[in-house]
């Protein structure tokens, strides 16, 4: 996995900016790409400094959990519902996901759907 740059080799590229070098001067002072120089200069006047984004991790899951309320309370009035119930229950209020997605939301909250010996049919013909 690529590491970042330094936060200190940012601010000497941003300031080498800001002192009047252009982005491809400076790129080829501090031997970084005008790309990155670019972006470093717009984060700094964005967000007022250049310190890396967190690597790796989720990116997506946001999406899902800002609907977590209505997904649980759904789940709770039906604990059998199977995925795909699930996910065209939610469509019905506006909110597309996936199952797979439902599935890693429920694994997350720590919600298992394994069925229980009350709902599995007896192998036997016994109750």
């Amino acid at each position: 996995m690529p590491t970042t740059l330094s936060v200190d080799l940012r601010q000497r590229v941003v300031s080498a900016v800001a002192a009047g070098a252009t982005c491809r001067q400076a790129a080829e002072r501090f031997g970084v790409s005008r790309a990155s120089v670019s972006r470093w200069s717009q984060q700094k006047q964005r967000e007022g400094h250049v310190a890396p984004k967190p690597l790796g991790g989720d990116q997506r899951s946001r999406h899902i959990e800002a609907h977590a309320e209505l997904i649980l309370q759904t789940y709770e009035t039906r604990p059998q519902i199977f995925l795909r119930e699930l996910r065209d229950a939610l469509q019905e209020h506006g909110v597309a996901v996936s199952t797979s997605s439902l599935s890693r939301f429920l694994a997350r909250h720590r919600i298992s759907r394994k069925k229980g010996r009350s709902t599995r049919p007896s192998r036997s013909g016994r109750t």
